[in-house]
């Protein structure tokens, strides 16, 4: 890109500068009743301006998620009902649209690291099921929030491995296949291992029914992932308008659904704000920590390493958000889910920022075909399906 095309970017880059402290002052001066229509602007430039510069990229989608949220807690009532219809009630089939699109880009090649690299991929799946659970479960112990608060967050350490993982680990310089594998496995046990870690550290908060929870979360995942695999097997590239199409649908879906679930939350939202954002961010944050000294304690390799402390720090949040609405709390259990989705982008974003300068003394010999198969823009499609 020539210098005048950056220019572009930054000039949109110091007006979300200059907006972020027009607000910051009309705050100080409590005059509140337009900051967050100047905050709305003010993200919406920085999402367009990051994507001028290789480094800051990663973060457009995030950025964009934060505009999303400013405008859900600045105008809750246009995202609560339309003409009587409660919009939470699209976020069962939005969720199960997203979980196609992840199935129409599976394949069998997918589960290939499995015999390639059996004790890497156990320990992935072992620590996004153990490590996070718990570490959510003593944050909401510790918390004092509301059952129902804890309860979701609790929910989101459970959750799967987020599919906008695979980016982070090439951006990483990570095994991007473990990745998938990882993504692609942890996804299609959640039906079965959400329910019970739910009964167990969830129970004493709120009341647990388990084969509910499991037959909901078949409806979301395996029932739509199993007609995205059947339409790959039969109708791959038959139908390129929908190939196409299916990112754009994906990253629409993600945002209507934080604005349905920041708008319904609102109120407790605001009551516990900052408390909230700082328990989600640790669990984030522990996760990554966490997952990544487990690995090396089995003496994985440091690609795998960092594979498996991006693949457990980062949680399908989505998914989450579609069992609350499964559950009818829609506005208290799934807040957690819709706070961690921008924190997570923001943090594996800075995470992969830091890796990718780092060399691994032990790169795995498929580097070259993965960074040939797993460009940086074909990548963005997988990021852009949650």
């Amino acid at each position: 890109m020539n210098l005048k095309g950056k220019g572009r970017y930054t000039y949109l880059l110091v007006g979300a500068l200059l907006l972020f402290v027009v607000a910051l002052l009309m705050l100080a001066m409590r005059n509140t009743s337009h900051i967050g229509s100047v905050l709305i602007v003010c993200f919406l430039c920085a999402s367009l301006g990051v994507r001028g510069f290789q480094a800051t990229k990663g973060l457009s989608f995030t950025l964009l998620i934060l505009a999303v949220v400013t405008t859900a807690l600045s105008y809750p009532d246009y995202f609560l009902e339309m003409n009587g219809f409660e919009l939470a009630e699209l976020i069962t089939p939005l969720i199960q649209l997203i979980m196609f699109g992840m199935g129409t880009s599976m394949g069998l090649r997918d589960f290939i690291a499995l015999a390639k690299a059996p004790k890497s991929v156990l320990v992935g799946v072992v620590a996004q099921f153990s490590l996070m659970p718990l570490i959510a479960f003593f944050l909401a112990s510790v918390s004092g929030f509301s059952s129902e608060i804890s309860a979701g967050l609790i929910l989101l350490g459970c959750a799967p491995v987020s599919v906008a993982s695979p980016v982070m680990a090439y951006l990483a310089r990570a095994n991007v296949a473990l990745c998938i594998t990882i993504v692609s496995v942890t996804t299609l046990l959640a039906p079965l291992v959400i329910p019970l870690l739910m009964k167990v550290y969830a129970g004493g908060f709120i009341p647990i029914a388990v084969v509910d929870m499991m037959w909901g979360i078949v409806k979301m995942v395996l029932l739509p992932i199993g007609a995205g695999l059947l339409f790959n097997k039969f109708l791959h590239g038959r139908a390129r308008w929908l190939d196409a199409s299916m990112p754009l649908v994906s990253m629409g879906g993600i945002a209507l659904i934080v604005a349905i679930i920041m708008a319904a939350g609102r109120e407790s939202l605001l009551s516990m704000g900052l408390l909230l954002v700082g328990a989600v961010l640790l669990l984030n944050l522990a996760g990554y920590l966490a997952a990544y000294w487990m690995a090396r304690l089995f003496r994985l390799q440091e690609q795998d390493c960092r594979t498996i402390s991006i693949t457990t720090g980062m949680q399908n949040a989505g998914l989450v958000s579609g069992i609350a609405k499964e559950m009818g709390k829609i506005a208290t259990v799934g807040l957690a889910s819709a706070v961690y989705g921008p924190l997570m982008g923001f943090t594996s974003s800075v995470l992969a920022s830091y890796w990718s300068g780092k060399k691994t003394e032990n790169l795995l010999a498929n580097d070259a075909v993965a960074d040939k198969k797993y460009s940086y823009q074909s990548m963005e499609k997988v990021k852009d399906k949650e």
